[in-house]
């Protein structure tokens, strides 16, 4: 399997991330994909991936969250080491307006800089769009051509909102929301192939069940996977074969 969203240089894998990549190893999970946040974050991953990249790889992007007045000093950032090395992905980039709807004027403009610098360079886009999937899907709409791809992280959507992304061409990235009982995600992915779908964890947050409320990591995959064989009708073997050859093709891998 392959976790192709964990923020596993964050503070809650201090303690114990040696532990934590060797349980990754032991269950399967043979590749995590690191979205970038912000300043913050960038030493501590490039620090991780240098260490594991046999397990880990880096992306490199601006989250929405940290998108605030001035934000231009950290697009700077990005671009500079988007022009320094490679990346396999832009990203974590896109919409937040479940936080703070002011800032919306600045993450439009940060997403959409953001993805031009992903279409040139042919790379593919890690999109956050909590509580704005059809903003997000609008903004895109203009720019789909043969070299924008990526993933909707987190997707939590319907049907017609995950129709007019894969239509786009972009995969859906389905973490441990869908174990959860009252979410509705499994009634949604009744009816979308296989071919649409990477997994993910979005390690430390959001747990599946029965770890939902407790430090995620990228193990608990296996829970996530065998939810969508469930609801899919298949078995799981299936779900980790297609997922993963999808997350591969998606970052080149």
């Amino acid at each position: 399997m392959i976790d192709s969203h964990a923020h596993l240089y964050l503070k809650e894998f201090k303690q114990d991330l040696p532990e934590v990549l060797a349980r990754c190893q032991d269950h399967g999970v043979k590749h995590i994909y690191l979205p970038n946040i912000d300043h913050t974050s960038i030493d501590d991953m490039l620090n991780l991936e240098l260490n594991h990249s046999d397990q880990v790889t880096a992306m490199m992007g601006l989250h929405p969250c940290s998108v605030k007045k001035g934000f231009e000093k950290e697009l700077y950032l990005v671009e500079e080491w988007l022009d320094r090395r490679p990346f396999v992905a832009v990203g974590e980039i896109g919409i937040d307006l479940h936080w703070d709807t002011s800032t919306f004027d600045y993450q439009k403009e940060a997403f959409l800089i953001q993805t031009r610098w992903a279409i040139s360079k042919k790379y593919p886009i890690v999109i956050h769009c909590r509580e704005s999937l059809d903003e997000t899907i609008a903004l895109l709409e203009p720019l789909v051509h043969n070299d924008l791809r990526g993933v909707f992280h987190c997707f939590t959507g319907n049907q017609e909102q995950a129709d007019k992304i894969t239509d786009m061409g972009f995969m859906l990235g389905i973490g441990g929301v869908v174990t959860f009982k009252n979410a509705g995600l499994d009634t949604t992915l009744k009816d979308i192939d296989l071919k649409h779908l990477v997994l993910e964890t979005d390690s430390p947050y959001l747990a599946p069940v029965p770890y939902r409320g407790k430090r995620n990591e990228p193990t608990y995959l296996q829970e996530i996977a065998q939810k969508i064989a469930q609801v899919k009708q298949t078995d799981i073997e299936e779900v980790e074969k297609i997922t993963t050859l999808n997350a591969q093709t998606l970052f080149s891998q």
